[in-house]
C-alpha cells in the first residue's frame, strides 16, 4: 500500500485500461490522500498491482461498460461480478472480467476466430463475444473456433453452417 508524506494511507480512486501500439496492456492506477489530497497516478503492466489496490475496483472501461446496461439489470449483475471476483482473489474487475464466463475459466480465441469477431458489427459484437464464450464454456472447451461460430451462426440466424 501507498503511504502518503502526511503519514496516511493513499487510496485507490480509480484505474484506466490502456493498449500502447506495441500491443502491451497498461493500468494507470490514481490514488489520493483522504487526507492532504495528494493524488498520484502509476502506469503498470495491466494485472499487477503492485498493493497499489487497496479495495475491489472497477476500472474506467468495466465501470462504463457497467453504467450502460439497463437499470434493473445492473445491481444484480454488478453482485454477481464482484462475488466471483471475490471469490478467484481478485482486486480489480476489467472489461475482460466481465466477458468471461461465469466458469472462471478463460476462453482464448482461434487468430481466424478473433478476425472474423471483428467484422461483427459493432453493436452486438460483445454480446456474440459473450454468447460465444459461455456456449465453449458450457461444452467444457476452452477455445474459440471458426467451426463454433459458423454453429451459433446457424443456430441464432438460421444460416448454414455448412459450404458446400
Amino acid at each position: 500500500m501507498l503511504t502518503c508524506g502526511c503519514g496516511r494511507w493513499m487510496h485507490t480512486e480509480g484505474i484506466e485500461e490502456r493498449a500502447y501500439d506495441d500491443g502491451a496492456a497498461q493500468w494507470f492506477i490514481r490514488s489520493e490522500c483522504r487526507g492532504c489530497g495528494l493524488k498520484v497516478g502509476a502506469d503498470l503492466p495491466a494485472g499487477q498491482t503492485s498493493g497499489l489496490v487497496d479495495r475491489l475496483i472497477w476500472t474506467d472501461d468495466a465501470l462504463h461498460r457497467l453504467e450502460r446496461m439497463p437499470p434493473y439489470m445492473t445491481p444484480f449483475y454488478r453482485d454477481e461480478v464482484e462475488g466471483e471476483a471475490r471469490t478467484l482473489g481478485e482486486r480489480v474487475i476489467t472489461y475482460e472480467t466481465l466477458l468471461r464466463p461465469r466458469t472462471g475459466e478463460r476462453i482464448e480465441w482461434e487468430p481466424e476466430a478473433e478476425q472474423r469477431l471483428d467484422r461483427v458489427p459493432a453493436p452486438v459484437r460483445a454480446m456474440a463475444r459473450i454468447e460465444l464464450e459461455r456456449t465453449a464454456a458450457d461444452r467444457g472447451a476452452t477455445l474459440v473456433t471458426v467451426a463454433l461460430m459458423e454453429e451459433i451462426k446457424a443456430k441464432y440466424f438460421g444460416m448454414g453452417a455448412v459450404k458446400t
